[in-house]
């Protein structure tokens, strides 16, 4: 049988009951449509976490002080110091080393003031973080050595200390009564993926920070970065023997520190949303099997009004085969038609649910691919049975049918 003449008379066919066709083709619109949005959402949400985990550093790991309990009531909790970091930065599959003091201040600039996170931290913190400077530059090791009162300003500091459109280089900030002079003002980066706001923060060289304005000779935490994403899994195991040969640690005891590989956490974030992923997916999946349902239902209700157009076919010669293609070709087309619709409908809602909540969505090739193809799948599956049955008809029998 010619397969565009099968066609021709499918689609003739189809627009013979366009209502019912519609309804038919509804529960394949809206599974495609829910399985595109579901897994776009998804997609989106992986997308944005992987950026921020990753906006915090390549090959990147974090000391903190605190064993994986956390503190125990009435111990106390060892602390890093910046002897730890300059032990670490000798180990030879380290490339750069940068330890942090922070403490959340009001800064003031005129007659404004915000409160924000200091964080004292040595010029190689820029390199692990590849945070580039939107305008000046940031302090170096000579004002480190200084300890020179400068500041480097995040987008959000900026925005809410001169929001009268000012340039902050050069001007003035205040925090705890002391006088900064700002050097720089670094690009926007958004969230962090641990939460909270990354240019909510004011960056000063560490001996400033620890001396000036929190008298503390202690650090929140180390940033330690590898030569190569090979050498994180043996720079972590180097750091954490290192850690407990300076911390007198025995043999059995517990670590009075922890290491946060961000590759792993990334790693475990993916996973967690591929499996979110299929479960969305799952779930948006099943309008698609009882749409399915629907074409096997009016299927079996065509096969029924058509007895006798059946027999007649195959009275003038037309085979098994010819009368099975010509109703799986029906049950094809009427799926085809429910997924590009449903493809249209999942799109627009996408960029449609993004624009309203503000959510990151993520339409990607294969989606489209699987969507239609499944839909496909399913009317080919639920449509064979009705097909089959008329195929084999028996021609007396549907000729006296009236």
């Amino acid at each position: 049988m010619d397969i565009l003449a099968a066609f021709s008379i499918a689609w003739t066919s189809l627009k013979a009951n366009k209502m019912r066709s519609f309804l038919t083709a509804l529960g394949i619109i809206i599974g495609v449509g829910a399985v595109i949005i579901m897994v776009s959402l998804s997609q989106g949400a992986t997308s944005t976490i992987t950026d921020r985990i990753s906006s915090m550093g390549s090959n990147l790991l974090m000391v903190m002080p605190g064993g994986s309990r956390g503190p125990v009531r009435g111990t106390a909790v060892a602390q890093l110091t910046k002897e730890d970091a300059e032990a670490i930065a000798r180990l030879p599959m380290v490339k750069n080393v940068a330890p942090e003091a922070t403490s959340q201040l009001t800064v003031a600039a005129g007659n404004s003031t915000w409160q924000a996170t200091v964080s004292g931290t040595q010029p190689q913190w820029q390199d692990i973080r590849n945070w580039k400077l939107a305008k000046g530059v940031f302090f170096t090791a000579e004002d480190t050595e200084q300890v020179a009162q400068v500041a480097v300003l995040g987008q959000t500091v900026v925005d809410n200390l001169y929001s009268g459109g000012q340039d902050p280089l050069g001007t003035t900030v205040r925090i705890n009564g002391i006088d900064f002079t700002v050097i720089g003002v670094l690009e926007k980066k958004g969230s962090g993926g641990m939460g909270g706001d990354q240019d909510n923060y004011v960056y000063m060289p560490l001996t400033t920070a620890q001396q000036r304005l929190m008298g503390v000779n202690t650090i929140r935490l180390i940033n330690v970065q590898a030569v190569s994403a090979e050498m994180v899994p043996v720079m972590k195991e180097s750091v954490t023997t290192l850690m407990r040969q300076r911390h007198r640690l025995a043999t059995k005891a517990e670590d009075d520190f922890r290491i946060m590989d961000m590759s792993e956490l990334l790693t475990t974030v993916e996973d967690t949303t591929r499996i979110m992923t299929f479960l969305l997916g799952g779930i948006a999946g099943v309008s698609l099997i009882v749409g399915g349902i629907g074409i096997m239902n009016i299927m079996l209700v065509s096969v029924t009004e058509r007895t006798r157009e059946i027999g007649i076919r195959m009275a003038v010669g037309a085979t098994t085969r010819a009368i099975l293609t010509q109703f799986l070709i029906e049950a094809l087309l009427l799926s085809l038609i429910g997924g590009l619709i449903g493809v249209a409908l999942g799109w627009g809602g996408t960029a449609l649910l993004g624009w309203l909540a503000g959510w990151s969505m993520k339409v990607v090739p294969w989606l489209i691919g699987l969507a239609l193809g499944f839909a496909m799948t399913i009317g080919l599956f639920f449509g064979y049975y009705p097909a089959r049955k008329a195929a084999h008809s028996n021609p007396i029998d549907a000729l006296r049918f009236e």
